[in-house]
């Protein structure tokens, strides 16, 4: 039995990933915001007899964190797997964007990571075993047009997660990326607003959330997606970068190899705003 933290476990990737994990004996520790997520969670994994502690937290609580930590350390004695899976979207012309907003989305995705990472940091370093592993997105390698705060978030994960793997190591803790397109979920329906009557940027970012939306229609479901992101808590050495779906394969493939004008081309015609 692993004990595997998960954040943002009450809906999405994160709940089919605990109840895969759940279902295959491992502990599940986790918090949502999402309250009554976190309570139907709850009474699933106690219906089924799994091993489990889960609370409704906000990853911007840092005390609370700790607190959460504490607990898990206190029931479970150790922790072997973190999957910071928390994270907001955010949608918008940059021009447009409400600054204090924008802080909101990169206060939840690149410090409340950090702020998980740290808390469970030091049980592992002194364990000298443990798994650290980080939802990022496509977008943290290759910006979308209108997704300029959600892609700065997930870049900022990025380099988060690569320096921390250079500190980390020698204690023998690895690190992972999982970097998922679209996956078939509510994410992107909630944040798709289109820009106001006389913006110049409403044609096309019409365009674009249509194209989209037809994208995330066809994409995995949630529980493909899981079963992906299990197989990288399964593996029996962490790769650095993981993908869930062939999209996002083909793309960061391409994205390494052709020229930057040609990607911007693709880019473009693939979200029907050329």
């Amino acid at each position: 039995m692993q004990v595997v933290v998960i954040t943002g476990l009450a809906q999405g990737m994160g709940l089919e990933v605990a109840r895969q994990l759940a279902r295959e004996g491992d502990a599940i520790a986790g918090f949502d915001i999402d309250q009554p997520g976190i309570a139907s969670l709850q009474k699933e994994l106690e219906e089924g007899g799994r091993e489990h502690l889960l609370t409704a937290l906000d990853v911007t609580d840092r005390q609370g964190i700790l607190a959460f930590r504490d607990s898990v350390l206190d029931r479970f004695g150790r922790v072997d797997v973190v999957l910071s899976n928390v994270g907001i979207g955010f949608f918008g012309p940059f021009e447009e964007v409400d600054l204090e907003k924008a802080n909101r989305c990169l206060e939840i995705n690149v410090t409340g990571t950090a702020a998980v990472l740290q808390a469970f940091l030091p049980g592992m370093r002194e364990r000298r075993s443990g798994r650290l592993i980080v939802m990022s997105s496509l977008v943290g390698q290759i910006p979308f047009p209108f997704e300029s705060i959600y892609s700065a978030s997930k870049f900022a994960v990025e380099g988060l997660v690569l320096s921390l793997r250079y500190e980390v190591e020698p204690f023998g803790i690895e690190v992972a990326l999982v970097q998922p397109a679209q996956v078939s979920t509510s994410f992107a329906a909630k944040i798709h607003t289109l820009p106001p009557e006389g913006s110049p940027y409403r044609e096309r970012a019409a365009r674009f959330i249509r194209r989209d939306e037809e994208l995330i229609r066809t994409a995995p479901d949630a529980a493909a997606a899981a079963e992906e992101i299990v197989k990288v808590i399964r593996s029996p050495k962490l790769r650095l970068h993981n993908q869930v779906d062939a999209k996002s394969r083909f793309f960061m493939k391409l994205n390494r190899v052709l020229p930057k004008k040609l990607r911007d081309v693709v880019l473009l015609r693939q979200m029907d705003i050329a």
